[in-house]
């Protein structure tokens, strides 16, 4: 296959594959993709993502408390995230984080306990987590740094910080995902940011079935659309497009630990 590109922020659990999910896998797999990364948001739906992964040699899973599922963060529902962190398929702890967007969302209060005690098993089992970061820049960077979150152990998805928080992050050695808002026509603070980025800390991602790119945007999302994103990237590095997918693959397999298999 030409073109081999990685998604390192999925969502196949979601209620739009319900009717083609294993189909549209395998298309995604025919267009090209060598890996994914399939994110749960609450225990019900990591091990869900688990049971994906063990049909798939080339699908991983995260599992983890989002921060809009965080009203669900007990003792109890962490143990039950524990126990798939021992699973092979399981590569991440995520997704997590803060997200102060939604008024009527949980308290900030809440979602600060959930994002650190995700990462504290993050930290425990010597996975990475992935960070989901809307509008609360400031406290997601105190968390992580008081939380001791070493060096290639953290990425920020769909990240949406300004240049100067993406050097602080790059220079922490933590990692970035850019999915398909990095196309849209208003997306300058993202595309300065990307051009700041070193393509080493550098991941494509879909975050499907949403934010599909341009020209397929308020489409269904799939991780077949994954180029779309690297040719943006691509014109933003000067690079070819085939080089950011074969970089940032590599760079994905770096940061999830996959060297079991040939990608």
């Amino acid at each position: 296959m030409d073109n081999l590109f990685f998604d390192t922020h999925a969502h196949y659990t979601d209620e739009a594959f319900a009717e083609d999910r294993d189909e549209m896998i395998l298309a995604c797999r025919r267009a090209g993709l060598v890996g994914a990364v399939n994110c749960g948001t609450d225990h019900g739906s990591s091990l869900e993502c688990v049971k994906i992964a063990e049909k798939y040699d080339f699908l991983y899973a995260a599992a983890g408390i989002h921060p809009e599922e965080a009203l669900k963060y007990t003792d109890a529902e962490m143990e039950k995230i524990r126990g798939l962190m021992s699973h092979p398929k399981v590569v991440a702890v995520g997704e997590t984080g803060l997200d102060y967007y939604y008024s009527d969302g949980a308290p900030k209060e809440v979602q600060q306990a959930n994002f650190i005690a995700n990462i504290r098993l993050a930290l425990e089992t010597g996975k990475p987590v992935i960070v989901h970061d809307r509008e609360a820049h400031a406290d997601t960077l105190d968390i992580l740094k008081r939380e001791n979150v070493p060096e290639g152990k953290a990425v920020f998805h769909c990240y949406s910080g300004s240049p100067e928080m993406a050097r602080e992050i790059a220079g922490r050695g933590w990692f970035f995902s850019f999915g398909g808002a990095l196309t849209f026509k208003n997306a300058k603070r993202a595309v300065a940011s990307a051009a700041e980025i070193p393509m080493e800390l550098l991941m494509l991602e879909t975050d499907c079935p949403y934010m599909a790119p341009e020209p397929l945007r308020g489409t269904r999302n799939t991780s077949a659309n994954i180029p779309f994103v690297a040719m943006k990237l691509a014109e933003i590095k000067g690079l070819d497009p085939e080089e950011v997918m074969a970089l940032t693959t590599a760079n994905a397999c770096r940061f999830f630990g996959i060297y079991n298999r040939e990608i």
